[in-house]
């Protein structure tokens, strides 16, 4: 991000709502959710995605937050998204299926910690998931996201066996 869209950001991120009444301005409020960005679909995505793997895991642990954290890390990465994604393919809607491919084509920066492959479909999934949330299709949302967290551990699970 460079100084200007910084400065953008604070002088309008935090505005009142036209009528005064203190609530923040919803620029997306009018904009159909198929409509949306999918770079901005996978950004609410993957933060969707990062909680919820981070709230199953206190079902197996409440005092180890570095252990935790170095869980819910490995199973949000885009190599374990990517193995998630591939798993679940099959029961997808022909519109989800859509959903993911636009994430997928959508130009992004690749680290180096995954495959060109691996972090496009992982940005499918998480745009995904953002299309489930912000469309408020929420049990849907849940299947997906356990269904993930399902096949993530279990392959984690064999990885650590294997070692």
């Amino acid at each position: 991000m460079n100084f200007e869209h910084f400065k953008f950001l604070i002088a309008n991120a935090f505005k009142q709502g036209a009528e005064g009444d203190g609530a923040l301005p919803a620029k997306y409020d009018s904009i159909p959710v198929e409509r949306l960005n999918p770079l901005v679909l996978a950004y609410v995505g993957d933060a969707y995605f990062a909680l919820y793997v981070r709230t199953r895991l206190l079902a197996y642990e409440q005092n180890k937050v570095r252990v935790l954290h170095s869980f819910d890390a490995k199973m949000v990465s885009a190599v374990m998204q990517a193995y998630a994604y591939r798993s679940i393919e099959p029961i997808l809607s022909d519109e989800e299926l859509s959903v993911v491919r636009r994430g997928r084509n959508a130009k992004v920066n690749v680290p180096k910690s995954a495959t060109i492959a691996e972090y496009r479909c992982s940005t499918g999934f998480e745009a995904l998931l953002g299309y489930l949330y912000l469309g408020e299709k929420f049990d849907r949302l849940s299947e997906i996201a356990e269904n993930a967290f399902v096949v993530i551990s279990r392959e984690m699970t064999n990885t650590a066996k294997k070692i």
